[in-house]
């Protein structure tokens, strides 16, 4: 069985044990997965490696590519402005960024902003990765761009923009870039290490993606959909520029980028942190990430069914949050009715559950395909819930 290091209460021991098989068998070059439950730790486990040449071992403090996961802590930062009265969900985006007004988008609120029914989940000009690293040039031309249906009428995965939406909010009432204020709100404080922009400084401590293997023969292929559909919404906001790419996540380029839609870099360990706070009453460390108020408008509906961008697959949204949904495979975070978090590319997971006032997070360089929660991960979710 292959080496595991970190804590785990004996209660919760068959997390350990399932780490302990998918490092051995292969299936994992390097993760972790931590758990609080009532604000307290019950497993903080870690093994393999973050190189992909397997010779540096993976670390406590190792630090990975979480890609959509980061729209949780993205959410949690602009739903900050909405506790402290900065940002009203129903008023016009425009009042806070006059230019989104473009090509009829002034009346749209701001919640469609978060619950991706904006209509603008892409560009449709050609644009190289330049243009997605500079936060304000790629922000512009969203805000410039026509929508790719009548805003509200119906939603469409947000892949990359988000970020930029909902960054735009926050550097328009703050005066802050979201990767600072993420920074300076929410990993500092609640002692999270997550950056959305990540310095040099961090890179001895980053470990590099392996991209996904093919899917199994019977599996929906949600990317080779969209790839398949050059003139759609989904192949804009995912291959317009082409950024799930070993050449592209694993350089200084994309790390250095404030891409809060999909390169936030952090742990486990932070994930479960926060979102146990959400699952409880909001407050981490004595202080208040957000208000109960806050958390239950993030956690109810605002979108579900067919999705425009991921090829008509059914998928649900609250406020920037995907919410729990039993009917989509590997996307039932738990067996709870109202858990919510959000995945990421290749199987990363933060969430939280108030019914069982858990926190969970869950990381890895392995990618596996698809863009909602995996196999693995699914795994020690249910050896989780198993133990309780």
């Amino acid at each position: 069985m292959a080496k595991v290091e970190g804590t785990v209460d004996p209660r919760f021991a068959a997390l350990r044990d399932v780490m302990e098989k998918n490092l051995g068998n292969g299936l994992e070059i390097g993760a972790a997965v931590s758990v609080v439950i009532d604000g307290k730790m019950v497993a903080d486990l870690w093994g393999g490696h973050r190189d992909l040449a397997k010779t540096k071992a993976w670390e406590k403090d190792t630090l990975v590519n979480v890609y959509s996961a980061t729209k949780g802590i993205a959410t949690m930062a602009a739903l900050r402005l909405v506790d402290q009265g900065k940002l009203d969900l129903d008023a016009k985006a425009s009042t806070y960024w006059p230019e989104f007004a473009a090509h009829g988008k002034g009346d749209v609120p701001v919640r469609w902003l978060f619950c991706h029914k904006s209509g603008v989940p892409a560009v449709r000009q050609p644009i190289g990765l330049d243009d997605l690293y500079d936060f304000d040039r790629y922000a512009g031309l969203i805000a410039a761009e026509e929508p790719f249906w009548t805003p509200g009428t119906r939603h469409g995965y947000h892949a990359l923009s988000i970020g930029h939406l909902l960054g735009t909010l926050i550097k328009r009432i703050d005066g802050r870039s979201i990767g600072r204020y993420v920074k300076e709100e929410l990993s500092d404080p609640f002692g999270l290490d997550f950056h959305i922009g990540a310095g040099p400084e961090l890179d001895a401590r980053i470990a590099d993606m392996q991209m996904p293997p093919p899917p199994e023969p019977g599996d929906f292929d949600v990317l080779g959909a969209i790839l398949a559909n050059p003139g759609s919404a989904g192949f804009q906001a995912f291959f317009n520029p082409p950024a799930i790419h070993p050449d592209v996540v694993n350089t200084r380029a994309w790390r250095a980028a404030e891409l809060a839609g999909g390169n936030g870099h952090g742990n486990a360990r932070g994930l479960a942190r926060i979102y146990g706070a959400l699952a409880t009453d909001g407050r981490l460390d004595g202080k208040v990430v957000l208000t109960p108020e806050t958390i239950t408008k993030a956690n109810t509906e605002q979108t579900r069914g067919p999705d425009v961008v991921l090829a008509e697959q059914s998928t649900r949204f609250g406020l920037g949050f995907m919410m729990t949904q039993g009917d989509v495979a590997h996307a039932a975070f738990g067996p709870n009715a109202h858990a919510f978090g959000h995945p990421g590319a290749g199987g990363s997971l933060g969430y939280a559950d108030p019914d069982a006032r858990i926190g969970f997070g869950y990381v890895m360089n392995q990618m596996r395909p698809g863009l909602v929660t995996g196999p693995r991960a699914q795994e020690l979710i249910d050896a989780l819930y198993a133990c309780l």
